[in-house]
């Protein structure tokens, strides 16, 4: 099918409300916009260098948490969440009650991005693993009466207070088993020849058009993103999330989802994708780089240096990469230390500017690696 002769569904009648009921999506595309043959390309390339790049990093995998942190609370953000990347990676014991269902709702998106990668060792992508990611995402917290888990088996609507003022009314339940083989189908095909790109940008449209469950279809679409391109194998690892892209255009993200119903307008909403995949893609090197110059200035101007302690302050430097922020119990475990010996090492680590104590108790207190997190929240807030 030609983009410009896509006609992306209709609408049907229901009990007092019409719903939207997308055409399917299982087959071939072709295009004539030479826009979209340019921002594919140039996509693909600066995909290929962010993937090219990771392969390069030592230890590329302490970094990719915060990467997926930064991911959820951006991805939450967009859901009208209010907790920032420093609030995510404390305790939650440490923060005002009012602040932790926001908390854990950012943490079960965390746990849930982690699960599905794991998972993709031995499920292809796949509703079963959509199914199995969003029980996570909805685990506890404000979702969990929403059918963790479970495709829908009621009307929703998106924007109103209900039916009769929504904004948009996605398929009935009833139509969701026939949509969701086909976008099954579509995500797998191999008979058909679509760049990658393109297909998931087609897939999260239909996705957050289908709008499967009750809640957190945004955050699984979003996800389902990152998920496709490491199982296709365009990404060895979990390292671009358009969240950020999409929040910070979030009128057009808006936008270009509804012109797609209402115009027609696929390309549209493929330029704009592709656009995210590119700004995304440079942002993350950039990132990556940053991070590893980091880490080498440390290491040579401050950790190297102290003779006996180095080896101990190397290991509980490179475990900050994965955790910025800790307790001194935290530096016990990372560092197998007595208590003395633990404190003694981070004050090591206050005296050369690398930890930043951040409560201004005497006991319990907590200490920030910010020169590595302010990488990750700069643009957040």
């Amino acid at each position: 099918m030609n983009l410009k002769d896509f006609v992306a569904g209709s609408y049907k009648k229901g009990y007092e409300y019409r719903y939207f009921l997308p055409e399917k999506i299982n087959h071939s595309f072709v295009w004539t916009d030479e826009v979209i043959n340019g921002l594919l390309e140039k996509a693909s390339l600066k995909l290929g260098e962010l993937n090219s790049f990771s392969k390069f990093v030592p230890d590329i995998d302490m970094f990719i948490i915060m990467h997926v942190y930064k991911e959820a609370v951006v991805s939450s953000k967009i859901e009208g969440t209010r907790t920032n990347i420093k609030e995510a990676l404390v305790d939650a014991k440490d923060l005002a009650p009012e602040k932790r269902d926001d908390w854990l709702e950012v943490n079960n998106y965390v746990k849930a991005m982690n699960n599905a990668i794991e998972e993709l060792k031995n499920l292809p992508m796949s509703n079963r693993l959509i199914k199995n990611t969003h029980q996570i995402l909805l685990s506890s917290g404000r979702g969990e009466y929403k059918s963790p888990g479970e495709f829908r088996v009621s009307q929703n609507w998106i924007g109103g207070a209900g039916l009769k003022d929504a904004v948009f009314i996605p398929p009935s339940h009833e139509e969701l088993p026939d949509l969701l083989s086909d976008f099954e189908k579509f995500l797998n095909n191999q008979d058909i020849s679509i760049p990658h790109l393109i297909r998931i940008a087609i897939a999260h449209y239909q996705f957050e058009t289908i709008h499967p469950f009750l809640d957190g279809n945004g955050r699984i679409g979003r996800l389902l993103i990152t998920l496709y391109l490491v199982s296709s194998g365009i990404l060895e690892k979990p390292l671009l999330y358009l969240s950020e892209f999409f929040e910070k255009n979030k009128t057009l993200y808006y936008d270009n989802l509804t012109f797609v119903r209402t115009k027609n307008d696929l390309g549209q909403w493929i330029k704009y994708f592709l656009t995210g995949v590119i700004q995304t893609s440079e942002k993350s090197v950039n990132t990556l780089k940053e991070i590893v110059e980091l880490k080498s200035t440390i290491e040579k101007n401050n950790i190297i240096g102290l003779g006996r302690r180095s080896q101990n302050a190397l290991n509980l430097f490179h475990s900050l990469f994965s955790k910025p922020i800790i307790t001194i119990k935290d530096v016990q475990n990372a560092v197998n230390l007595s208590p003395k010996a633990a404190n003694d090492l981070v004050k090591v680590f206050l005296d050369n500017d690398i930890l930043t104590e951040i409560t201004g108790y005497q006991r319990n207190r907590i200490f920030l690696f910010e020169k590595y997190l302010k990488m990750f929240y700069s643009n957040e807030q």
